[in-house]
């Protein structure tokens, strides 16, 4: 009996390093903390960084920031998120043998 392998051998990941949930104050402000608290993006020791994180810059940038985003924003979410899945998606068809998959931080 000969069993035929359905699955992909090959994969490809599409990644980015995320986005807002929605455009609003309090979304920006949690993933700009999450992604500016990580140590490959920002180099600066944290008893330095972390004062000046959440003291000054999510504070001030968090709306203003929010204000941007919602000009971008479309109905499917974020510009980010629906490129990056619509990519993934136009891979699977062009590459039917591999398995495409993409994700966020």
């Amino acid at each position: 009996m000969v069993r035929m392998n359905t699955t992909p051998d090959t994969a490809l990941l599409v990644v980015n390093l995320g986005t807002p949930e929605s455009p609003t104050a309090p979304a920006v402000r949690r993933y700009l903390a999450e992604f500016l608290s990580d140590r490959r993006v920002v180099a600066i020791p944290p008893l330095f960084w972390k004062p000046l994180l959440y003291g000054v810059i999510l504070p001030i940038r968090g709306p203003k920031s929010a204000e941007k985003y919602a000009k971008v924003w479309l109905p499917d979410g974020s510009p980010l998120a629906v490129y990056t899945r619509r990519l993934a998606e136009g891979l699977k068809e062009v590459m039917p043998d591999w398995h495409v998959e993409w994700a966020m931080r």
